[in-house]
């Protein structure tokens, strides 16, 4: 079993309802959705083009997913991002767009966030106490041949290659895309999304996702809101 801590947008936001039809399952239940119509692309199409990022739920990473440490447990761990999240305050992120990154398809901030990448960074310091260190196979699947000098610093301090100064956010809404298929699916894309990323989105919740057994999907485990009560709304 694994934890991971992300952001996603609650579970009645028309972006979470979006996304948990174009992905085919709802990362809050788990419960499959089914897919939207759209002309050109077939249901079994989808649901091959949305196979990784359905696992693991629509969300953008913060502290990517980490074995607890022996000598932590889960109380303690939400107890802790509970207590963190109040000391947070809450933010608007600009407003997302469908953007290619390499050979898969993400919603980006369409301009740089500082208070993502702040919150990612605090977030990935914090929390490491509770990570249990990688093991030879987990360092192999990160390629570490393929990695700069930062980011294989990176993973072998912090059990990943992109994070602080490497890390971008983003909310997977694809896997890899075929060049041969991407004329299709990007303008695809562009109408399921785009009707609800005309305003910035506002992150007022931190997500502790957790995976479903060993290589199950994840599900939203719990909400935690940031700021103190009298600082949540942001007028």
């Amino acid at each position: 079993m694994r934890y991971a801590i992300c952001f996603t947008p609650p579970a009645s936001d028309q972006l979470s309802l979006v996304a948990a039809n174009w992905l085919g399952r709802n990362v809050f239940s788990g419960d499959a959705t089914e897919p939207p119509a759209i002309r050109g692309l077939g249901i079994h199409e989808i649901a091959f083009h949305t196979a990784v990022p359905r696992r693991y739920g629509f969300h953008g990473v913060l502290k990517a997913p980490f074995h607890l440490s022996a000598d932590m447990s889960e109380s303690q761990l939400l107890r802790d991002l509970m207590r963190f999240s109040g000391t947070v305050l809450p933010f608007r992120m600009p407003r997302l767009e469908v953007v290619r990154l390499g050979n898969f398809y993400s919603l980006l901030p369409n301009i740089p966030c500082e208070q993502i990448q702040y919150l990612a960074s605090a977030i990935v310091q914090e929390f490491d106490r509770f990570r249990a260190p990688l093991s030879e196979a987990e360092i192999e699947r990160s390629d570490p041949d393929g990695l700069s000098a930062a980011q294989f610093a990176n993973l072998h301090r912090w059990g990943n290659p992109y994070v602080m100064e490497e890390f971008r956010f983003h909310m997977p809404v694809t896997g890899p895309i075929n060049a041969i298929d991407m004329p299709r699916i990007e303008p695809a894309l562009r109408t399921i999304f785009e009707p609800v990323l005309r305003e910035p989105i506002m992150v007022s919740n931190v997500a502790l996702m957790i995976e479903e057994g060993t290589g199950g999907p994840f599900r939203v485990h719990s909400l935690h809101p940031m700021g103190k009560v009298s600082a949540r709304k942001i007028a």
